[in-house]
């Protein structure tokens, strides 16, 4: 539980929670950045911040949105960096693996969503929070968050049936 307002968070919660959500967190970071090695250096930058800024946490909400903010806006900063850098795009031609091409057509499918969505439906599926927690990690109301993941929805179902099989 979290200290008074005066306090900020507890460090032993901060780590509690890095312990137990480790591979939700990974996971969301690398989809948000496009890379596992980068996702993770995400998750480490993101908590070592919680840590150094956890006397700004208020207590209004939980700490886990808090963290999750603190992760999706250091996820988006690396990938702005990382589009800056560009590098070259993975192949995504048929090469005889069905898995493995119904993979890359998801991906290419989630990276032409609205940001809003994509992230929405990264923390949704990649990291199962609940609406009101995605809500606060993204500053916006949980009836929104369900709003634009249904609407993530039908715009995935759209583009799966554009990306060429």
């Amino acid at each position: 539980m979290a200290n008074s307002v005066d306090e900020g968070a507890d460090l032993a919660e901060i780590e509690r929670l890095y312990r137990r959500r480790l591979p939700e967190f990974r996971r969301v970071a690398a989809a948000i950045v496009g890379s596992r090695e980068q996702g993770r250096d995400v998750v480490q930058e993101a908590f070592a911040t919680a840590v150094r800024k956890r006397a700004s946490f208020r207590g209004e909400g939980p700490l886990e949105a808090w963290v999750w903010r603190i992760l999706v806006n250091a996820a988006r900063e690396q990938r702005r960096a990382r589009i800056e850098t560009p590098v070259d795009a993975p192949d995504l031609g048929v090469n005889g693996d069905h898995e493995a091409d119904a993979d890359a057509r998801v991906r290419v499918a989630l990276s032409l969503l609205p940001e809003r969505q994509r992230l929405v439906v990264f923390m949704r599926y990649y990291a199962d929070l609940d609406y009101r927690t995605i809500g606060k990690a993204l500053d916006i109301e949980p009836g929104t968050v369900g709003v634009t993941l249904h609407n993530a929805h039908s715009r995935l179902q759209q583009l799966l049936e554009e990306v060429p099989r």
